[in-house]
């Protein structure tokens, strides 16, 4: 199977991966911090800043793929530390509406560029 990528024009990368990658019925995003915007203006954000951003560049992937947030069925939530998990969350529950994409939410010890959370969607074509 030849892949399809897609690449938001506003969204960096930090590494050699495409930011999204069409399989069939799926589509499957790379993850995404704060810091993967094009230009970065703040270093050190809050989390809920830091979530809002992660969201952001979602959304411009999304923009490129034709889908919205409607259509994500799996996120995985990545944070340095679980003391930032009722923060996250706040701004995780304005990004979704019911039925809730499954999710997975996991501490690890530390994130590409400095980043605090970093999230990553699944999503089924419409």
């Amino acid at each position: 199977m030849a892949r399809k990528a897609f690449t938001a024009p506003n969204v960096s990368s930090s590494g050699p991966y495409s930011h999204a990658i069409d399989a069939g019925d799926f589509y499957y995003f790379s993850g995404q911090t704060a810091k993967n915007a094009v230009q970065v203006t703040e270093t050190n954000r809050e989390i809920a800043a830091q979530t809002e951003k992660c969201f952001e560049n979602i959304q411009h992937v999304m923009d490129e793929v034709g889908v919205t947030m409607d259509d994500v069925v799996k996120v995985t939530v990545y944070l340095t530390a679980m003391k930032y998990f009722a923060e996250m969350n706040a701004v995780y529950a304005t990004k979704f509406a019911a039925p809730f994409p499954a999710r997975t939410c996991v501490a690890v010890l530390e994130l590409p560029l400095g980043a605090d959370v970093e999230i990553e969607v699944i999503v089924k074509k419409p």
